[in-house]
């Protein structure tokens, strides 16, 4: 991987976890943990969306890969923290 997918990785990643973290919890994570949960939620994502034949084409389709993603693994996150 070269400089600029690193740098675009993390940025998907900041911007999803961001939006995860908005959605499920009504705030962020701070940029680090915004980006581990988006980089995270991206793998989650894509698994998801590819079991379901669904394929994302362009940043905002990786975008909203990765948030939903990232809302499976707060949510999921969450029930486990519960019990």
């Amino acid at each position: 991987m070269d400089l600029t997918g690193l740098i675009i990785l993390l940025v998907i990643g900041a911007v999803a976890g961001w939006l995860a973290g908005t959605l499920m919890k009504g705030r962020g994570f701070g940029l680090l943990g915004n980006i581990v949960v988006g980089i995270v939620g991206a793998v989650i994502g894509g698994f998801v969306f590819s079991f379901l034949g669904i394929t994302a084409g362009g940043i905002i389709g990786l975008i909203v890969t990765a948030t939903v993603g990232a809302a499976l693994l707060l949510f999921i996150i969450s029930i486990i923290k519960k019990a």
